[in-house]
């Protein structure tokens, strides 16, 4: 009984804690944001990221560790990670900020949440829609990158648990060929630690691998893509990074 009393306890303590920061940080950030510069923007709406980060390390003993940080490119590319859980998009947000978010129209009409994230300048989409989606993507997302900002595609789609595969789509490297930026690929198993719609979280160290940028020069977008998803499923099982 105690092996399961101790995991909810600590479970519960993280959720109270990310919460309630939440909605004063996003409050802050709607009536203060709007005064920063845009980049200047990104470092302060993160702060919330980071602590949730350091708070589930606190609470659940949920800790993680980077490989491959030499191959983050110095200017503005396309990062395109698998998608386990919630985990990897407060992390990877604070980590290489500032990076664009592509979320669905809808978030944005969350009070303060949805309001303070589009201080921020996001590439929303209708889903429904998936032509008009990939021409948003394109057009927004090449004009965030001429800003010098990365966009952050999850080729999934949706969240999928570990040991699961689903094709990638090619709208990630689609944009970086025609934008002529470099595709930065990130594998992680988050999913292990903060299994997605479940509520108890397992202690444990994320393992987050950033593979070398690939240039995207005479490339196709679905060749591109397909070598992307073969990386990351290599990386997935691949025991020097205790994935």
């Amino acid at each position: 009984m105690a092996n399961r009393i101790l995991p909810a306890l600590r479970s519960t303590l993280f959720y109270l804690g990310y919460i309630l920061t939440l909605i004063p940080h996003t409050t802050l950030c709607v009536l203060l944001g709007w005064m920063l510069p845009l980049k200047s923007r990104f470092r302060f709406f993160v702060l919330w990221n980071r602590f949730s980060i350091w708070w589930l390390k606190i609470t659940c003993g949920v800790e993680y560790r980077i490989h491959g940080v030499e191959n983050i490119p110095a200017h503005p590319f396309v990062l395109l990670s698998n998608h386990q859980c919630p985990w990897e998009t407060i992390f990877l947000y604070a980590y290489f900020a500032p990076l664009c978010a592509i979320l669905k129209m809808e978030l944005l009409r969350i009070p303060f949440f949805g309001w303070a994230m589009a201080l921020l300048g996001p590439i929303a989409i209708n889903r429904k829609n998936p032509r008009l989606a990939l021409k948003t993507l394109l057009t927004m997302g090449k004009a965030r990158l001429q800003a010098g900002i990365s966009v952050l595609v999850f080729p999934e789609g949706t969240r999928v648990a570990p040991g699961v595969e689903k094709k990638y789509s090619s709208g990630g490297a689609a944009l970086a060929i025609t934008s002529g930026v470099l595709v930065l690929p990130v594998a992680h198993n988050a999913g292990l630690f903060w299994p997605s719609k479940k509520f108890l979280k397992t202690a444990g160290v994320i393992d987050v691998v950033i593979g070398a940028a690939i240039a995207t020069t005479n490339r196709e977008p679905r060749e591109l893509t397909e070598a992307v998803q073969l990386w990351t499923q290599h990386t997935l099982t691949h025991k020097e990074y205790g994935l």
